[in-house]
């Protein structure tokens, strides 16, 4: 239904709570020290307001918990992976669907079947775990965000866009018989959560048809990105969510998910796509690190849950709340003074660090030094992107820097309530008062592959 209202309700009533984990700020002194200075290293128990990721984190409705029980957990050919396979197939018209364990592990078995080394994959922009698999495959991970994509401050409705110009003239630089994929994903992750309009993703088609290169999209978030659409897209206000989702697969050749995220369960993926010389390569790889190719890694009690899921994301009231409960974030941090990525993302809002905080040099990790600081005045937990997830070094030994300092504050979906969010906003405006007082951070040990997850840094 249409809500006139300026109050944003749960769609939901809560069944089922747990406690929050509540701790002084001489303790959380004490845990970031024993953690390093790494939000990943704290017991989760010790997080009062954990905006980590929405990857996972989310609550599942009574429905998927009542699929949880019907799951049928046989090792080949069970209901369960029927049931998934279809609602998939409905969804995306895509051929081949092949569960996995997380998304990751789709960009693994994929980039293992068409990556390797003098090969690009083209992108509006990959997320931390694509790139990692991409170049850990020996293709490079090029990336083609829209023109002002990085300009934090300006308001564009779709700032998830992929430049097609740039690309084509990388196509035509590079040669498409080096390009095995072009990836969409949707909405942007890495530049702020910001959706890709249904005219640049057919724009993106068109030059890859030209081309002869494939089109894939990243799906995590499918359904945030075509309510997106819906509110912002000329001729498409009137149009289900549903629909919209259905047109933007219909422009893709494949796609893969994490359905942690937009299918709303706490473990599954997939791969799905219409190349059966492909597919049949990836079932190859499935088969020896995920499991049999009607389970793929998961229960069958989560591939039920993962197929209602897909259903339930597409209610028009809850992406409503979704997206304005992101919106109402944003607001209430502009209105301290803390800058973020505008206009808000879907599944989150992304403080802008480097604006926050220009007395730190980006060699010593502005965002994760504001992640730290948000941790330790209020027990909340975000994460770094950044120099610290993104930065890296050159043949030469010489330091490059991120293009931004970001920290991302994720809102796990149906988990917490305004009065949460509330307090977020005062604990970030606590901190806008005192920024200055904010000190950087230097490495002492650095992973070369998605180093954030591991990495150990002291206070300067």
């Amino acid at each position: 239904m249409e809500w006139k209202w300026k109050t944003i309700i749960e769609p939901f009533k809560i069944k089922t709570v747990e406690p929050l984990g509540f701790t002084t700020r001489e303790e959380r002194v004490r845990l970031l020290e024993q953690a390093h200075y790494n939000l990943f290293n704290i017991r989760a128990e010790k997080v009062l307001i954990d905006m980590l990721t929405d990857s996972g984190t989310g609550a599942m409705s009574a429905d998927q918990w009542g699929g949880i029980m019907r799951g049928d957990e046989s090792y080949a050919g069970a209901r369960s992976y029927y049931n998934f396979e279809e609602q998939v197939r409905e969804l995306t018209g895509l051929r081949e669907i092949i569960p996995v364990h997380q998304g990751r592990a789709a960009e693994k078995i994929l980039f293992s079947v068409i990556g390797g080394k003098g090969r690009y994959i083209i992108s509006n922009s990959h997320f931390d775990t694509t790139r990692a698999n991409v170049e850990y495959s020996g293709a490079q991970a090029m990336d083609f965000p829209a023109k002002g994509a990085l300009d934090f401050d300006k308001t564009a409705p779709f700032k998830g866009d992929a430049d097609v110009a740039a690309m084509e003239r990388f196509i035509k630089d590079k040669g498409a018989e080096n390009i095995p994929l072009c990836v969409m994903t949707v909405t942007n992750n890495s530049l702020g959560g910001q959706p890709v309009s249904m005219a640049n993703l057919k724009k993106v088609q068109e030059l890859c048809r030209r081309y002869g290169i494939p089109l894939f999209l990243d799906c995590a978030r499918f359904a945030e990105n075509a309510y997106f659409i819906k509110l912002r897209e000329k001729g498409y206000n009137q149009r289900p969510v549903k629909e919209i989702a259905e047109e933007m697969f219909e422009l893709a050749d494949g796609c893969w998910m994490s359905s942690k995220k937009d299918a709303l369960v706490n473990i599954g993926g997939f791969l799905a796509m219409n190349n059966a010389e492909w597919a049949q390569k990836c079932r190859q790889l499935l088969i020896l690190t995920e499991g049999f190719n009607t389970y793929g890694g998961l229960a069958g009690r989560d591939l039920e849950a993962l197929a209602i899921g897909l259903r339930e994301v597409l209610d028009e009231n809850y992406l409503h709340y979704r997206i304005r409960s992101s919106a109402y974030l944003g607001e209430g941090l502009i209105k301290k003074g803390v800058p973020i990525v505008n206009p808000p993302g879907g599944h989150g809002v992304y403080i802008n660090a480097k604006k926050f905080l220009p007395h730190i040099k980006p060699q010593n990790f502005p965002a994760q030094a504001l992640a730290c600081a948000l941790y330790l005045e209020g027990g909340i937990r975000g994460v770094e992107i950044g120099t610290l997830m993104f930065g890296r070094r050159d043949a030469k030994g010489n330091f490059i820097a991120a293009p931004m300092e970001l920290v991302r504050l994720a809102m796990p979906r149906r988990v917490y309530t305004q009065s949460h969010i509330d307090y977020v906003i005062e604990v970030c405006g606590s901190l806008a008062k005192d920024k200055k007082k904010i000190r950087g951070l230097e490495a002492l040990e650095v992973s070369p592959i998605l180093p954030h997850f591991t990495a150990k840094l002291r206070p300067l």
